[in-house]
């Protein structure tokens, strides 16, 4: 009887660990299983917004078509989704509708950047887009020739070329007018100019012979600045052919030519875009417009100088309104990520951007997006007849 406390806790431990073992299975066995990706991407009906400008969207009455509608409609048949479509004609609505949770999804050609993140969650980029700039296309004037000549880069270039020919030329005539007076004046001004003639004939490797130093001084001078003409001053009248090549050609037919061109000048963006942002960030004056359109429009109509938006749709937009008198600038300002926008913390978030990523790899994007791209190109070299675009909701 002195071990009948032992075997009684011994008995009652086994019944608790056995009751503890049922608990745990029945637990496990009603535990719900992991979602499948159908049923995530499923909610049941999922409320889409759709924006952007021609080729990713071509508004058609009704119809819509171009590189959003067709990647959508691929990915909505591929996992069964059922889904409302709502259209949106301006970018920042409808990425603050994602925002508020009115939508489940938007897709579009969005650009990721930091500050929309803070808002919204984005999917895998699915296009790598250029920040372009659509400018007039007239006939160079003569002012425009002579443009580049009065830049910065052009004038400064003249003004430090002549400084050094100024110090080469007092040297020379420092070393050479008691010693070689015939050829170098000990008169201020006649000695200094034969020798900035000398420095220049020197610089230019031309080396007519009209002047030539005779002092050890004057030699010494002489080898440095040829030294100095090969290795440095090069640089120095590559600015000022580069600016004489400019107004030969006649390739300053728009004052814009270059990302730097845009600082001071009023150009077009379409609001709510990262055009807007762009056109900051390069000391532009924006002038916010509604749609692509009508950005565009004031380009042609003389109000601004240019407008920033997204390359493919500016070259779409040319390529079926030939008849405007513009043209895309051949720089561009930046790259740009774009991808569909959803809720912070969406549970679509992964799924979407593992689809999208598969979609890439299997070249599905790139062969739906040249085609739309590729249309633009060949409606282009065709000059085919114009058509209207629809307001855009890109960037």
């Amino acid at each position: 009887m002195k071990y009948s406390w032992l075997a009684g806790l011994s008995l009652g431990c086994a019944i608790a660990t056995a009751g503890n073992v049922t608990a745990i299975a029945s637990s496990q066995s009603t535990q719900t299983p992991p979602t499948p990706v159908e049923d995530r991407l499923n909610p049941p009906t999922l409320t889409v917004g759709i924006g952007g400008a021609p080729p990713f969207l071509i508004q058609d009455g009704e119809q819509l078509q171009g590189i959003i509608p067709d990647l959508w409609q691929y990915i909505a048949a591929s996992q069964n989704i059922e889904y409302e479509l709502v259209v949106h004609n301006n970018t920042q609505e409808a990425l603050d509708a994602v925002a508020n949770q009115d939508l489940d999804l938007l897709v579009g050609p969005f650009s990721i950047t930091a500050e929309r993140l803070e808002n919204v969650d984005f999917t895998q980029p699915f296009f790598v887009s250029r920040i372009g700039v659509v400018v007039p296309a007239e006939s160079p004037s003569l002012w425009n020739r002579l443009q580049p000549l009065f830049r910065v880069t052009a004038l400064s270039s003249a003004a430090i070329l002549l400084f050094v020919l100024f110090l080469v030329g007092n040297g020379i005539w420092l070393a050479e007018r008691k010693q070689n007076p015939e050829q170098f004046p000990p008169h201020y001004l006649k000695g200094i100019g034969n020798g900035m003639w000398f420095a220049l004939v020197t610089l230019t490797t031309v080396g007519y012979g009209d002047h030539t130093p005779s002092t050890s001084a004057g030699r010494v001078i002489t080898g440095i600045w040829m030294l100095i003409s090969m290795l440095a001053v090069s640089s120095l009248t590559a600015g000022l052919a580069s600016a004489l090549t400019l107004t030969l050609s006649g390739a300053t037919a728009a004052p814009i030519n270059s990302a730097e061109d845009l600082q001071d000048t009023n150009v077009a963006v379409v609001s709510g875009t990262t055009g807007v942002i762009w056109a900051q960030e390069y000391q532009a004056n924006p002038q916010e417009y509604a749609s692509l359109e009508g950005a565009i429009a004031a380009v042609a109509e003389g109000n601004v100088e240019g407008a920033i938006f997204d390359r493919p749709a500016l070259q779409y937009y040319l390529s079926q309104n030939s008849d405007l008198d513009l043209q895309l600038a051949d720089f561009t300002l930046h790259s740009e990520n774009l991808g569909f926008a959803l809720p912070r913390n969406s549970p679509l978030s992964r799924d979407l951007s593992q689809i999208l990523l598969q979609l890439e790899e299997n070249k599905t994007i790139t062969e739906i997006s040249d085609r739309w791209l590729e249309s633009s190109d060949e409606d282009s070299q065709s000059s085919s007849e114009s058509s209207d675009s629809s307001e855009s909701s890109d960037n």
